[in-house]
């Protein structure tokens, strides 16, 4: 039985914006954040979806929303497990501004790339357990999709190698036992002018 998950990087906040790592601070969509999820809801509104599961923090559940409107899916599921890795911190800071202050790379209270993975990894199990055979969208956030690429990529793509974009999509199939990368940094859809 096959089973579809679509990763939704939520919108833009102004801290991505400005260039800030966004942790586990519980940051708002700004306008064009809003336009971004309008454009993802649009966009996979051509398709049918089950469920749809969210991160609880803000940016992430406001673009969950919007694009429930426009699949016409409600309600969502917050999924504690979807969080952004928490940064420690590196939270609020500019790459440039890390970079003078922790110039060893190694950030205090940053949770490791391993437990960050394990729990994302688990909510593809939940997924499986609880929706086989389902299309899911699950809304949550670059650390966090990132983590989940790089696991099943082997290292190939994500973490360190892959800047996800706001509003990005990543499709995964789970299929004959295993889960496959069929898409991942998609943003044609947040361009329609340009077809």
């Amino acid at each position: 039985m096959m089973s579809t998950v679509v990763l939704v990087r939520h919108g833009e906040t102004d801290w991505n914006l400005a260039g800030r790592l966004q942790g586990q601070e519980d940051t708002e969509l700004n306008e064009t954040g809003i336009r971004q999820a309008k454009l993802c809801g649009a966009f996979l509104a051509r398709e049918s979806w089950d469920v749809i599961l969210t991160s609880p923090f803000k940016r992430a559940r406001k673009t969950a929303d919007i694009i429930g409107q426009e699949v016409k899916i409600a309600p969502l599921m917050e999924v504690s497990d979807l969080r952004e890795r928490d940064f420690g911190e590196a939270s609020g800071l500019t790459h440039q501004e890390m970079a003078l202050r922790f110039p060893d790379g190694r950030i205090t209270g940053q949770e490791e790339r391993l437990i960050l993975a394990r729990r994302a990894m688990g909510v593809l199990e939940y997924i499986l357990r609880d929706y086989s055979g389902k299309k899911l969208v699950v809304v949550s956030h670059g650390g966090v999709i990132n983590s989940i690429l790089a696991t099943l990529s082997r290292g190939e793509i994500g973490s360190g190698k892959t800047t996800l974009k706001n509003a990005c999509l990543s499709r995964l199939v789970h299929d004959h036992g295993s889960w496959i990368i069929d898409t991942y940094n998609f943003t044609e859809h947040l361009h329609p002018a340009a077809k």
